[in-house]
């Protein structure tokens, strides 16, 4: 088992920046490829971003490609999503998620935290 606690979100103007971290505990972090996903009211959850179980690959979906980076530290068992030109439209609930393979497909990622609140003002 593996257990995801995510912070760092809040409250921010367009433009502005967050950094939410994801602290995993249980079994050995360094194993799992990791995933940042994000769900709207009224819309699907969708995929952010993933690192690779070494954090040699990185993947993003195309609304956030060039504004967010996901990176991993092994030392302290977390992930990070830096969040940068933030929109009103990124205003979601973040989830962090752990699997075995980095994947946009959430079903792929077993292991979910309880999700931090983003929110983007104009």
């Amino acid at each position: 088992q593996v257990q995801l606690v995510e912070s760092g979100g809040g409250l921010v103007q367009a433009g502005g920046s967050l950094r939410l971290s994801c602290a995993a505990s249980g079994r050995t972090f360094s194993g799992y490829a990791m995933g940042w996903f994000r769900q709207a009211p009224g819309r699907e959850r969708e995929f952010v971003a993933a690192i690779s179980e070494l954090g040699l690959n990185t993947y993003y979906a195309d609304s956030v490609k060039g504004r967010f980076t996901i990176s991993r530290d092994s030392a302290k068992n977390s992930v990070v999503l830096q969040m940068t030109s933030l929109k009103p439209d990124d205003t979601a609930v973040y989830y962090c998620a752990c699997g075995s393979t980095a994947s946009t497909w959430s079903a792929r990622y077993p292991y979910w935290g309880q999700g931090t609140q983003v929110t983007v003002s104009s």
